[in-house]
């Protein structure tokens, strides 16, 4: 799997991680409208398996983006244990493109409007 900045792929060639994703969406959005049961979330489900498959055909999709709309679908489908293992393979899919900076990281540090971190203040109490 080519995951350094250093590698480049041949012109036309398709990044496995953005195959992995789509293969993973489609199986997916398939088990969920073979699915007899109708919920609630639905709809907001079948939207962001759409929107995850557009990201995917677009390029290498912002990882924010992939991680919202995967929480959006699992929050919609979380409960329908038949489509847990469709889901977790999206989810490992996702998890293929690295995780997206964490608030409070280098970045968020040296931000000049952050309040310091950290302890030593009299909070109260014994």
């Amino acid at each position: 799997m080519l995951r350094s900045a250093g590698h480049q792929r041949p012109a036309g060639a398709v990044d496995p991680r953005v195959a992995e994703l789509r293969t993973a969406v489609s199986r997916l959005r398939r088990e969920l409208a073979g699915h007899p049961a109708e919920f609630p979330d639905r709809g907001i489900a079948e939207d962001e398996l759409a929107a995850l498959d557009a990201m995917a055909v677009g390029g290498t999709p912002e990882i924010p983006r992939l991680r919202r709309s995967l929480l959006l679908v699992a929050g919609a489908i979380g409960s329908v244990s038949a489509l847990a293992p469709r889901l977790r393979d999206v989810r490992n899919a996702v998890d293929l493109f690295g995780e997206p900076p964490r608030p409070g990281g280098p970045a968020a540090r040296s931000a000049p409007d952050q309040p310091a971190r950290g302890g030593g203040g009299d909070r109260g109490g014994a």
